[in-house]
């Protein structure tokens, strides 16, 4: 992986934290999460007057992608009301670049060396041992359990056909631009069946989130989409996922969370993981 490549995902790293912030800490999920896809909308319309449409060949990515982008948003919303995000989101987190790579490498023909392969792992445990944060409570949920386990199948899942799709695009960041309007439209049939009081707050007390969570979220998986296109799935799939670290520190700086070992543990073994990808070869 390139130094520029690992520097763009890490930017996209940064991002990913600070809009999960974002969301993580407003009063109405519901409102937080439609006005960051709508932010994605207008983004997407907005990427599509500077970049081309993605080829047609990679279409069927295009759509297949917006049905797993919406099934994980919707199942995310689901998992805020019946589980504890805290103990659920790490394991979703940190088991999506594990299962990447074993597909990569046993199903995709991706040739990975033993370095890189033990910073995906290195990255994937941290991020998981924060289900201690809380101590047993999390761990003693089994419905909380597979709820993590299906929300990393879709983040894997949507990872391995977005960087399969963009590199028959032509055009990664057009092929993203395409995938989010679509999704969007599927995420707001819903949630006018589901909570149509949150669409109503998109452009009314919810507009900051939609531009900058929204903005910068689009901005996040658009760098992260161009990067599956420069180097393996699973290498740039783990090293987003060192968000983590940009997350616990906004957390201890801004929203004043205790620092906890289990914390500082997970953050030096996320940029462990991150340093023995950079100079695998």
């Amino acid at each position: 992986m390139s130094l520029t490549v690992f520097a763009i995902v890490i930017l996209a790293a940064l991002l990913h934290a600070s809009w999960n912030a974002m969301v993580k800490h407003g009063s109405d999920k519901f409102l937080s999460m439609s006005c960051v896809i709508f932010g994605h909308m207008l983004f997407g319309f907005a990427a599509l007057l500077f970049v081309p449409l993605p080829d047609v060949a990679s279409w069927p990515y295009v759509l297949f992608g917006a049905v797993l982008h919406t099934g994980y948003q919707l199942f995310l919303l689901y998992s805020y009301r019946i589980g504890d995000l805290t103990q659920v989101y790490p394991i979703a987190r940190g088991v999506a670049p594990l299962i990447i790579a074993f597909v990569s490498v046993m199903f995709l023909g991706v040739d990975l060396s033993s370095l890189q392969l033990l910073g995906v792992l290195i990255i994937g445990a941290g991020i998981m041992s924060l289900v201690m944060v809380r101590g047993s409570e999390g761990l003693g949920n089994s419905k909380a359990g597979l709820m993590a386990l299906v929300t990393g199948c879709f983040i894997a899942s949507y990872s391995l056909n977005d960087g399969l799709g963009a590199r028959i695009a032509m055009s990664a960041v057009g092929f993203y631009a395409v995938l989010t309007i679509i999704n969007g439209a599927m995420f707001f049939a819903f949630m006018a069946k589901i909570n149509p009081t949150a669409i109503k707050g998109v452009l009314g007390k919810g507009r900051y989130v939609t531009l900058l969570g929204g903005g910068g979220s689009f901005l996040a998986y658009a760098l992260v989409t161009w990067a599956f296109t420069q180097a393996p799935i699973a290498m740039v799939s783990a090293l987003r996922e060192t968000s983590i670290v940009f997350a616990l520190l906004i957390g201890v700086v801004f929203l004043k969370e205790r620092v906890r070992l289990v914390k500082v543990f997970a953050v030096m073994m996320a940029m462990v993981g991150a340093v023995l990808m950079k100079v695998a070869r």
